[in-house]
């Protein structure tokens, strides 16, 4: 596997047009993978929709449920939906938890075989939960899984910080982004993160 230094002088190779953010921001540094993919998935459907203080509150009070100990999908199953309900969750999002929970214990989402799986698989199976879509799929390939050719079209920041990057004056469509993308193969979770980090540091 590459080291972050080499997957970034990869990418500036690959389009040169990196190489303002690859200096700004450093080496490619994802955050950590969290080591509980149940945990992890039920945070990404507590963030839908919400900014960060507010989503932050709400899954602090739902995780406050359980105690000291990370929730596991048969303790929310086990939660009434008023419970869930009462820690600020709307009831899509608590209908989404008690889906994902389920979709683990019945095996639909073999949780121990992620890791394994190919990437349109993974997103096959977790988008089959109600209130999951591509993009939470996605991001729990790029930063838990660690898969090293994500690439979220659909991201606005991904979208926005390409366009920082090459100096336009539109964002391209995520049909645009897609084609766009291909030449930055097999680095482009790497290239994502460089977007990301575009839009803290490129803006004007």
């Amino acid at each position: 596997m590459r080291s972050p230094a080499a997957i970034a002088k990869r990418l500036v190779r690959l389009d040169p047009a990196f190489a303002p953010v690859v200096r700004a921001a450093g080496p490619f540094a994802p955050r950590p993978p969290s080591g509980d993919a149940f945990n992890a998935l039920a945070r990404a459907i507590a963030y839908q929709q919400l900014a960060g203080r507010a989503a932050a509150a709400i899954h602090g009070r739902f995780l406050a449920i359980y105690g000291t100990d990370p929730p596991t999908p048969d303790a929310v199953l086990a939660s009434p939906v008023e419970t869930l309900r009462a820690a600020g969750l709307s009831g899509a999002k608590a209908a989404a938890l008690i889906d994902l929970a389920t979709k683990i214990s019945d095996g639909t989402i073999p949780l121990d075989q992620l890791a394994s799986m190919p990437d349109d698989e993974v997103v096959a199976r977790l988008t089959a939960v109600r209130g999951v879509g591509r993009w939470t799929a996605e991001m729990f390939l790029l930063f838990d899984l660690r898969r090293p050719d994500i690439w979220p079209v659909d991201d606005y920041g991904v979208r926005k910080g390409w366009t920082l990057i090459h100096g336009q004056a539109a964002m391209p469509t995520a049909k645009e982004l897609t084609t766009l993308g291909d030449s930055l193969r097999p680095h482009r979770s790497a290239a994502a993160w460089y977007c990301w980090r575009a839009v803290d540091t490129l803006t004007p």
